[in-house]
């Protein structure tokens, strides 16, 4: 067995050719540049009143202007003021010419055609939004390897970006091994169990993006397995195949991978839950091989798949995927084996739930992330640090 710190340096080693789309601004949502993006103009494009109020040209002392005329939003302008006029502007509206100020209407006092404020609510230059204030044509407004976050789609539309070009997702095949496992929806035959590593992994690989998800249902029967691994293998780009790989006389996963030319980066991790870990790979191609207990795929899909999709998919400092926070109870540690704890943060503290068995899914249920309690340690006090791996 390796270490899970060995599995993680040589799953970073893996390196792959990266793919790239062009998707509407909308669809992006959650991508990553794959190129930088500099802007195709200046917002705002002309200069615009910060609020609704009087625009004038101001000068030195003056508290009272002559109303000559309204400039809306959208709406632009033909007057040319004189000093002393005003015209009542409104948000975003532009700025006519030969006014260089905005005094806003809760400042002022109307009376007739004529508006009046004290001289020391407003300076030169107030409440007007330049040209270009926010960016300028050719500015470099979002870099390469920028997440595709709401308010980034924002910024982009405000420059009248429409298509971004990104990383793109993997196409994944999903190979669900064993002939225990029967699909949600049916009567449950005796001897028999929901699958629920597919519908978990599905939904895990959608929270991330990705859309392109082929799910198999494999029987332990040797040349079907083998079968299943090929037929994966002409289509996707990431393998994932559940149950199968450990050493039980209907396990046939690995001697398919061998025979499929699927090169072996690893096999069995001292970890708990999750030892019979397989990761391989052809040229471009990955393959994970999981244990088929859920506890076991989930963590195995949280510590190595997740962030090895997040790599291909533009994603920086990836395999940090952790944060140090102090332990809400003390806990030992029985097996020389890093562990994997569902956990549950609760006022700043890790607390460990109940139901760790490799099969119970109960804690699922109420854990939002996995702590680590490293190899070796007998015991964690109360108060000390761990590794959480938020999901």
């Amino acid at each position: 067995m390796i270490t899970v710190d060995k599995a993680k340096e040589i799953l970073q080693s893996q390196k792959f050719p990266t793919v790239e789309e062009r998707l509407s601004l909308i669809q992006a949502r959650g991508r990553f540049l794959s190129e930088p993006i500099f802007s195709p103009m200046d917002v705002p494009s002309f200069d615009n009143s910060a609020m609704d109020g009087y625009a004038f040209s101001w000068s030195e002392g003056i508290n009272s202007l002559e109303l000559v005329g309204e400039v809306p939003a959208g709406k632009s302008s033909d007057l040319i003021l004189k000093s002393g006029q005003a015209v009542r502007i409104f948000t975003g509206a532009p700025i006519p010419k030969g006014s260089d100020t905005v005094v806003q209407q809760e400042k002022v006092r109307k009376e007739g055609d004529k508006v009046f404020f004290d001289p020391a609510d407003s300076n030169l230059g107030m409440h007007v939004r330049k040209k270009g204030a926010q960016c300028q044509n050719g500015d470099l407004i979002a870099q390469k390897g920028s997440l595709l976050t709401p308010g980034m789609i924002s910024l982009l539309a405000s420059v009248g970006v429409t298509e971004v070009q990104v990383y793109a997702t993997p196409k994944v095949a999903l190979l669900i091994t064993g002939d225990e496992i029967q699909e949600i929806g049916t009567n449950l035959s005796h001897g028999h169990i929901y699958n629920a590593n597919g519908p978990a992994l599905t939904a895990w690989l959608s929270d991330m993006g990705v859309k392109d998800i082929r799910t198999i249902k494999v029987n332990d029967e040797k040349s079907e397995v083998i079968d299943s691994v090929k037929k994966a293998l002409e289509w996707a780009d990431l393998i994932l195949i559940t149950g199968g790989i450990s050493v039980g006389d209907y396990d046939f996963v690995k001697q398919a991978l061998s025979e499929n030319r699927v090169k072996e980066l690893f096999y069995k991790v001292s970890q708990r839950p999750g030892k019979p870990l397989f990761a391989g790979r052809t040229s471009s191609q990955m393959v994970f091989a999981l244990p088929g207990n859920p506890a076991s795929v989930l963590s195995c899909f949280m510590n190595y798949v997740k962030p090895w999709i997040r790599g291909q998919m533009g994603y920086s400092n990836t395999w940090e995927n952790w944060e140090l926070l102090p332990m809400a109870q003390s806990h030992v540690s029985k097996v020389r084996l890093t562990v994997f704890l569902k956990s549950k943060i609760r006022n700043g503290k890790v607390e460990v739930l109940t139901g760790q068995e490799s099969f119970n899914l109960f804690a699922f249920g109420e854990a939002d992330g996995f702590a680590e309690i490293p190899m070796g340690s007998e015991e964690i006090g109360s108060g000390d640090l761990v590794k959480f791996y938020k999901w």
